[in-house]
């Protein structure tokens, strides 16, 4: 599996990812292809070449047209939606600006529909976004880690006046990644960068294990004396999930409504398990209860307890390493009624072959068509072959 991981020893940001990517390989005439299918206006895309202490790197400007807008969230979402780019693009995008405008929510102390964006939805923030995913997934990029953050001291004035660095937006942004002071003077890290790296990685640790494939450097404005004022990106081989190591996190609960175990199940699978399920337990002082267990990648450990703790009252889990073996698979795309569904194919160690639907699909392809999802499924597996494509 293809991973990229981010090091950002001197901060991050929007503008440096993007000139990490071109560094690291992303082709610049694809850039301005991406950025001009945007449809945003005239927007100039410059790439070049600037040294930071001696580590040559690539660096991307916009040149854009003049402007005071101060969107809120359903704006920019309007914007995202709008971008000629996969579903998937767009789709993380999306997820970048519901978490910035989650964290300046919190922050200022109003709701998320009332945040104005000021900086962070401008057009640079917005391109800036959007051409990190977009150009990430064009990489071939299947999963990001990080690791630790720099964040910088001092203070820095914004919309909202002079705060201390990290920005609050910045530092809620970054709540479950490791931050680090290098002594640096100034911001280095942004609400932008901190909102994609965030998004992007979910928490997920460096594996201990990975095959270095190449290496990118994406320069930040400011050139100081005293370090490198760039962002590194890794590109690496991570391990099959057969070779990377698997765990097993076990809670035994008592004490949680029936109502509430869907959502701590969905938020322990959203934190990075591979799968989570329930069973019915007879716990101490004859108590009924439930045992809630997930498979989890080592990567996804510390996210997935940290998931458990939040979402149930358990005050303990238990977690072991196991070991399991895997069908070779992929994923593709089907067509059937106009209806584009995702399929995962796999091969037994005899070589024969099968496939079965996603289930969302399927759902949202019946109440489209106006039949039984049943039915669909059935039609799916045992009908005429539809065309086949990858996946976006």
């Amino acid at each position: 599996m293809r991973g990229l991981i981010f090091d950002p020893f001197a901060g991050i940001s929007g503008d440096m990812i993007l000139g990490a990517l071109v560094d690291l390989g992303l082709d610049p005439e694809w850039l301005r292809s991406f950025v001009a299918s945007l449809d945003l206006g005239e927007i100039g895309v410059t790439i070049e070449r600037v040294n930071r202490s001696g580590i040559s790197c690539g660096r991307v400007r916009f040149d854009l047209p003049h402007e005071h807008a101060h969107r809120h969230l359903r704006h920019v979402l309007e914007i995202v939606d709008r971008a000629k780019a996969p579903a998937a693009v767009k789709e993380t995008a999306g997820r970048v600006f519901r978490r910035l405008a989650e964290a300046e929510a919190a922050i200022h102390g109003t709701s998320v529909e009332k945040v104005h964006f000021h900086e962070v939805g401008a057009l640079d923030a917005i391109l800036d976004v959007l051409c990190a995913v977009a150009g990430i997934a064009e990489l071939g990029f299947e999963r990001c880690y990080t690791r630790a953050v720099t964040v910088g001291t001092g203070f820095v004035d914004i919309a909202h006046g002079r705060f201390p660095l990290p920005a609050p937006a910045t530092l809620k942004l970054l709540e479950g990644l490791a931050i680090r002071d290098a002594g640096f003077a100034g911001e280095c890290t942004t609400p932008t960068g901190a909102a994609i790296l965030s998004t992007l990685v979910e928490g997920r640790r460096v594996p201990t294990e990975v095959v270095v494939l190449g290496s990118g450097y994406g320069a930040g404005t400011r050139d100081p004396d005293d370090h490198p004022n760039c962002l590194r990106v890794i590109a690496c081989e991570v391990g099959s999930p057969r070779d990377e190591r698997l765990y097993i996190v076990q809670a035994d609960i008592d004490d949680l409504a029936p109502e509430y175990v869907p959502p701590a199940q969905d938020a322990v699978l959203a934190a990075g398990a591979l799968d989570a399920v329930v069973s019915t337990v007879n716990m101490k002082k004859g108590r009924p209860g439930l045992r809630m267990e997930a498979l989890v990648p080592e990567s996804g450990l510390d996210p997935v307890l940290t998931a458990l703790f939040e979402t149930t009252p358990t005050i303990g889990a238990r977690f072991w390493p196991v070991e399991r073996s895997t069908l070779e698979r992929h994923e593709e795309v089907v067509e059937w009624r106009g209806q584009r569904i995702r399929r995962k194919r796999v091969r037994t160690p005899a070589g024969t072959e099968r496939a079965k639907p996603e289930f969302d699909d399927v759902v949202r392809a019946a109440q489209a068509v106006g039949l039984p999802p049943y039915q669909v499924r059935i039609a799916l597996e045992g009908g005429a072959e539809p065309t086949t494509g990858a996946v976006d």
